[in-house]
């Protein structure tokens, strides 16, 4: 904690997870360090709680284990960036700053009227309060990783995003064993938006490359 102070960060600290969602009800914050190996209710644990709360602060793991499948499952839980101990003190930093940094570029990406609103085949986005409306008119709160990877998608409309290009605008791509994880995300927003999530209009898979996004949707 000190070594965030002394970079010019206000930080704050809870001893278990209780004690941080009790802290989290009533605070905002720019970023939650996490260690995954936390008494009775487990780091993990706290941040699928917080995702489904609808909390979408980024999260950094911090963990003694530094398995891929460890780190996918860290991932996928909610959280934005994974690091194993012992790290270099100048690598923390340099992954806080990294997050933070991905995170003032989407609210700059959706801080005006029509950037914050996105429209297509009966779907709106609300990209500003992670909310979204279905074409069928069911109502959709998104996580923050579904907020981006769309966001990124749709500042490319038409055109071929590698999964790599993915990874990098939305993770950082060292943060990733594999580009699989991009792809189970792009299911889940097919589950959510596309009519037929099995053949899809919008979110289109190129083969061997990674995706196109079309708001028209495929004829």
């Amino acid at each position: 904690m000190e070594n965030l102070r002394a970079e010019g960060y206000e930080v704050s600290a809870a001893g278990d997870a209780e004690r941080a969602l009790e802290w989290l009800r009533g605070q905002h914050c720019a970023l939650i360090v996490l260690d995954v190996m936390l008494p009775g209710i487990d780091g993990l644990a706290m941040c699928r709680t917080l995702r489904e709360q609808g909390n979408n602060t980024p999260v950094l793991f911090l963990t003694a284990r530094g398995d891929p499948v460890d780190r996918v499952r860290g991932l996928e839980a909610g959280g934005d960036d994974y690091l194993a101990k012992p790290f270099h003190l100048q690598e923390f930093l340099l992954r806080v700053r990294a997050i933070l940094r991905r995170w003032d570029w989407y609210r700059s990406a959706s801080a005006t009227a029509a950037t914050a609103v996105l429209r297509f085949g009966g779907n709106e986005v609300d990209f500003r309060a992670f909310h979204a409306r279905a074409w069928n008119g069911d109502a959709q709160e998104l996580t923050g990783k579904e907020a981006m990877i769309l966001k990124v998608l749709a500042e490319h409309a038409g055109e071929i995003v590698s999964r790599e290009d993915l990874l990098e605008r939305v993770w950082g791509y060292d943060v990733f064993p594999s580009t699989r994880t991009v792809d189970n995300f792009i299911l889940r927003l097919r589950k959510r938006f596309e009519k037929d999530p099995a053949n899809p209009r919008h979110f289109l898979t190129v083969w061997g490359v990674g995706y196109r996004f079309l708001t028209e949707g495929e004829p």
